[in-house]
C-alpha cells in the first residue's frame, strides 16, 4: 500500500453484524493515520481481523471521522510506539519526533522507517501516539538538544544580494565577510 499525499487521522468504529443470538455486539474503536478514508475503512479491518474473529464480510463499519489538530501552530514533541516487520523478524520500538501535529509526526516516522530501516507502509503498525509535555519525559538525546532556553540557529554564510549591483563582473566575488 503506498501512502500517497499527506496523511490524516480517522477514528474508525466498526463492529459484528447483528445476530440472533447477539443483537448488541461490541463496538471497537481505533484511531488510523491513512491517507484517504478508503485506506483507513481497509486497514481498520486488518487490524481488526488481527485482534478479533470479524472480517469485513461478517461486519460494519458505525462511524468514521476524520480527526483535526487542536493547536496546529505549535510546535509539540510526539511519543510513538510501533511495530514493524523487516526481513528478519518482527520487531517493537519507540520513536520521538517534534512536530506541530499528530499526523506530521506519523508522516515523519514513516519517512524516517523507509530510510533507516527500509520498511515499508504495510508491514508498520502504529501502536499508540503521545504528546510528550514534560521535558524530563523525553527520552531520545535529538529531542532533548532541542528544548534548551534561548536556543538559536546561526546562519554563518549569509550572501548579501545588492539591488543596484551589476550581474556579471570582471572578478570573482567573495562571499565571506
Amino acid at each position: 500500500m503506498i501512502s500517497t499525499g499527506r496523511l490524516q487521522e480517522y477514528q474508525v468504529i466498526g463492529r459484528h453484524l447483528p445476530t440472533e443470538q447477539n443483537p448488541t455486539p461490541k463496538l471497537y474503536r481505533m484511531r488510523i493515520f491513512a491517507p484517504n478514508d478508503v485506506v483507513a475503512k481497509s486497514r481498520f479491518w486488518y487490524f481488526l481481523a488481527q485482534l478479533r474473529k470479524i472480517k469485513k464480510a461478517n461486519g460494519e463499519i458505525v462511524s468514521l471521522n476524520q480527526i483535526h489538530e487542536k493547536r496546529p501552530q505549535v510546535v509539540k514533541n510526539f511519543g510513538i510506539w510501533i511495530r514493524y516487520d523487516s526481513r528478519s523478524g518482527t520487531h517493537n520500538m519507540y520513536k520521538e519526533y517534534r512536530e506541530m501535529s499528530r499526523t506530521a509526526a506519523v508522516d515523519a516516522l514513516y519517512q524516517d522507517m523507509a530510510a533507516r530501516h527500509r520498511a515499508r507502509f504495510r508491514s508498520i503498525h502504529i501502536l499508540k501516539v503521545v504528546e510528550v509535555e514534560k521535558a524530563e519525559d523525553i527520552r531520545r538525546p535529538y529531542i532533548k538538544q532541542l528544548l534548551t532556553k534561548n536556543l538559536k540557529f546561526p546562519l554563518p554564510h549569509r550572501v548579501s544580494k545588492n539591488a543596484n549591483k551589476k550581474i556579471f563582473a570582471s572578478h570573482r566575488p567573495s562571499t565571506f565577510y
